[in-house]
């Protein structure tokens, strides 16, 4: 009987994971990763309640489970990462580190270590035979996005088994099984922020360096926190409501080296829009499609819950540069730009400028 460690989260897609595996014949094991051990605002900690339900469901599905505490690793590998980014005026995405440098590498490699042949986790997406990296089958809730970082060496050893389902799928055969997280809402945002404040969490770890919100002639329209708690194209939280001609006001750049922020009027300003963006860190789950230097057509997510978008991409190892289709608006320092085609996703970059 194959052996199948499954990271069990405390939420209804690793659950379900774990309960079709086990129906499959598979020797399944549950595993909980506790990446983070800080208490919320509130005192809470969250993996606190997260393993109460883990320990709950795993018994329910009769399957032995485990906590593994990889704080360590987390805080090294990942979050470190986060704070040197913001601090660089940068907005990154620790989902996609965390899933490269902690589930599928940490993880994956204490999964082989206590003789599983496979690691399961409760991503929706699929792979194929030959280690692709495939679009779960639910448009809402397809992961690839987050798992764009991963080789296909580490892919074959992976087992998505809710990737062909929908979530509603997935919450009907938790509640048919007597699971007691079937309705648990989904976690959003970063995981180790939880519900908190996103400016009042950064305020504990980075010092904050007020400035003036400019507009693009240098005219002062305002006061910022600190360029780290402001992303491009962002419009809420600005407090400069009133000013100008009545428009809203976007933040177009961050300027480090004078610590201003621009800002402009209106969500169609131009200065949010690029035809063009230059990426570094470019990953391939298996080899480039083309070789270096050659352009490429492919469609592109600059963000999670964006549509794809067409671009040509020319690449000269980790280093590249995409060109648009139709110009994209928020191009986003620190964020992912993720390549497809059709359904295969085949690697992607950071977006530098």
């Amino acid at each position: 009987m194959s052996r199948v460690v499954v990271g069990i989260s405390g939420g209804v897609d690793s659950a379900v994971s774990a309960l079709l595996l086990k129906r499959q014949g598979f020797d399944v094991i549950g595993v909980f990763m506790n990446n983070w051990e800080e208490k919320d605002e509130h005192g809470v900690c969250t993996s606190q309640e997260d393993w109460s339900d883990v320990q709950d469901v795993c018994e329910q599905i009769g399957i032995p489970y485990y906590s593994v505490n990889f704080a360590k690793e987390y805080e090294d590998r990942v979050f470190s990462h986060f704070l040197r980014e913001y601090q660089a005026g940068r907005t990154p995405n620790p989902d996609v580190l965390c899933n490269r440098e902690i589930k599928f590498k940490a993880f994956l490699d204490y999964a082989m270590k206590i003789g599983a042949e496979h690691m399961a986790t409760g991503h929706f997406v699929k792979t194929n035979e030959a280690g692709q990296l495939l679009r779960g089958d639910d448009p809402g809730k397809e992961q690839s996005y987050f798992l764009y970082m991963l080789k296909k060496e580490q892919l074959k050893k992976s087992l998505f088994p809710v990737g062909g389902l929908l979530k509603s799928q997935v919450r009907a055969i938790a509640k048919e099984a007597n699971l007691p997280i079937y309705d648990k809402k989904d976690s959003t945002g970063i995981c180790f922020i939880g519900e908190r404040r996103f400016k009042q969490f950064l305020k504990n770890y980075l010092p904050t360096q007020p400035g003036d919100m400019v507009s693009l002639e240098g005219e002062v329209i305002g006061r910022h926190d600190g360029l780290m708690y402001y992303t491009i194209g962002q419009r809420k939280g600005l407090g400069i409501g009133g000013r100008g001609d009545g428009r809203s006001w976007f933040v177009a750049r961050k300027d480090l080296g004078k610590n201003q922020l621009v800002v402009v009027q209106g969500e169609d300003h131009p200065s949010l829009f690029q035809e063009k963006a230059k990426l570094n860190q470019i990953t391939w789950v298996d080899a480039p499609p083309v070789p270096d230097g050659q352009a490429i057509q492919l469609s592109v997510k600059l963000r999670y819950r964006q549509q794809d978008q067409g671009a040509v991409l020319r690449f000269h190892g980790e280093e590249g540069e995409l060109v648009f289709d139709a110009p994209q608006r928020a191009v986003t320092p620190g964020q992912s730009a993720v390549f497809y085609q059709g359904k295969i996703c085949l690697g992607g970059g950071i977006v530098i400028e």
